[in-house]
């Protein structure tokens, strides 16, 4: 009689898993400052933009991009804003400070590091596709999430 297991294919548990790993090791990354992971992806988004940026519109494209209420990415951006880590600019845009920008290097060194590790045990076509069907399936998500 075999017992080989069955194969695993991508479903809610592998994704979920391989997602709750990466929330872990960024939550290493973050202990010790004083970012919360809402925080963190805001302040990342801000730095990612390479510009000042209008608070209402990051505060939408934020909220979209991770599923949360408005109110909790507005939250996030205030909170960042009162510890120094964004500041507005003249023209009411906002920008990291030095600090903020500091901040995030260190953490995505610190996160990039146990990531890089783990995703180089995976060949890179096979993370092509990975990356694929992971937008495809995110985007059909959005999709069916934008009809209720």
């Amino acid at each position: 009689m075999s017992t080989t297991a069955p194969a695993t294919t991508l479903n809610p548990s592998v994704i979920g898993q391989a997602e709750k790993h990466h929330t872990a090791v960024l939550a290493r990354a973050l202990a010790g400052t004083t970012l919360d992971e809402k925080q963190w992806i805001v302040l990342n988004q801000a730095l990612a933009a390479g510009a000042p940026i209008d608070p209402a519109a990051h505060i939408t494209r934020v909220a979209a991009m991770t599923q949360w209420n408005p109110a909790d990415a507005r939250t996030a951006l205030i909170a960042l804003l009162e510890s120094g880590q964004l500041r507005a600019t003249s023209d009411d845009l906002v920008e990291p400070t030095e600090d903020g920008a500091a901040l995030v290097s260190k953490v995505r060194a610190e996160s990039g590091a146990i990531v890089a590790a783990a995703y180089s045990a995976v060949a890179p076509e096979d993370l092509a596709t990975a990356a694929r069907v992971l937008a495809t399936v995110t985007a059909r998500m959005a999709e069916e999430l934008a009809r209720v």
